[in-house]
């Protein structure tokens, strides 16, 4: 198996993001202000807090927009909220011929979207699907949705944008954002679409970034008092997009070490390690035998997570040992007996070798 995992950005390139995003933060904050834990309610004339609203000028300068939104409902909603603001019921869309990731298909399903489907790994098909077919609205995951998945994003993008340059593009960021360079809205995307619960933020907190027609769209119908997200939650999410490119960036790094101890046969057992984007960016580890189920239940014992609570959330720092991606499983369905997923979170690679070590020899003990 080949993978084309996303290139991560090193450490340093992730102290430049961490640099970057406290630099805007002071543009737009007095130094009292973000010592509290900010305001709440709907605020005559914003109609949301003032704190809120702050937070989204710094993240609407920190990723060069138009406009960004938080919202409720995390990467979810914000997916669904981006398609309800630039697609209509009924509009065709066009997706990757990939499996599509279950709660963005109920999204499409709920708008009663028909999709096309091309492979954007190869961008001559992709102009023919152009030149062919008639088409309201792209959507775009940035990550893989399966393990051959090799396109760059910025590619299709612009390829995209070549031929209907008035189509409205949404990516799915999730798993991306602020581990890459760039988001999709500054690959020219109408919209980027990601959960700030993944980058070290608070629970079901979701971002949008992008077009201001689009998002002025959906702020006028977020009147809701109950939609709102509140200061201090607003000020949780520049918290931890503060301290996640570096974590991730050093989480890309101890991928790369354990990948290659793996590959040089540090632990029997293993027939080949692999990087890939799934949805996380994570080990693929291939075994020799038909175990992957009983080596998950041997790691949740040796300290492993066992599944994630929000895929790189602030709760989540052992390593998380776990079976592979709905979207890889549909993929190839055979490769969940040989092949778990093993995501570094905060541990490094000495960590993650021991434990996988020592479940495929507990495992090994109980089938004699």
């Amino acid at each position: 198996m080949k993978t084309y995992p996303l290139t991560s950005l090193n450490i340093e390139e992730a102290t430049k993001k961490q640099f970057s995003l406290i630099d805007e933060i002071t543009k737009v904050f007095r130094g009292s202000d973000i010592l509290t834990r900010g305001d709440l309610g709907v605020i005559p004339g914003l109609n949301q807090p003032r704190t809120t609203n702050k937070v989204e000028k710094v993240l609407e300068n920190y990723f060069n927009a138009e406009a960004t939104m938080l919202v409720r409902g995390a990467g979810t909603m914000a997916i669904r909220m981006a398609l309800h603001a630039t697609m209509n019921i009924g509009d065709t869309l066009l997706v990757h011929d990939a499996p599509v990731y279950p709660t963005t298909k109920v999204s499409i399903d709920t708008m009663g979207l028909k999709t096309i489907a091309t492979d954007f790994n190869d961008l001559e098909k992709l102009q023919v699907t152009l030149k062919n077919q008639a088409i309201d609205g792209v959507l775009i995951q940035i990550t893989r949705q399966k393990p051959d998945d090799s396109y760059d994003a910025k590619e299709v993008i612009q390829c995209i944008q070549n031929y209907l340059p008035n189509t409205p593009i949404v990516t799915d960021d999730n798993y991306a954002v602020l581990k890459t360079p760039e988001i999709g809205s500054q690959m020219g995307a109408t919209l980027a679409c990601f959960s700030t619960f993944k980058l070290l933020g608070p629970e079901g907190i979701g971002c949008i970034v992008g077009n201001e027609k689009a998002i002025e769209k959906l702020k006028a119908e977020n009147y809701s008092g109950g939609l709102q997200v509140q200061g201090h939650e607003a000020i949780d999410v520049l918290r931890g997009m503060i301290y996640a490119p570096v974590a991730l960036a050093l989480s890309a790094k101890v991928l790369e070490e354990v990948k290659n101890s793996l590959n040089a046969g540090e632990v029997k057992g293993v027939k080949q390690a692999y990087i890939a984007n799934a949805q996380s960016k994570v080990i693929l580890v291939e075994l020799d035998e038909p175990i992957a189920s009983a080596v998950l239940e041997e790691a949740e014992k040796l300290g492993a997570a066992p599944n994630p609570v929000g895929a790189e959330s602030q709760y989540e720092f052992v390593p998380m040992f776990y079976r592979l991606s709905g979207t890889f499983r549909a993929a190839n369905p055979d490769a969940e007996r040989t092949m778990i997923r093993i995501n570094p979170m905060r541990a490094g690679s000495e960590t993650i070798i021991r434990i996988l070590h020592e479940s495929i020899i507990a495992v090994s003990k109980q089938s004699r």
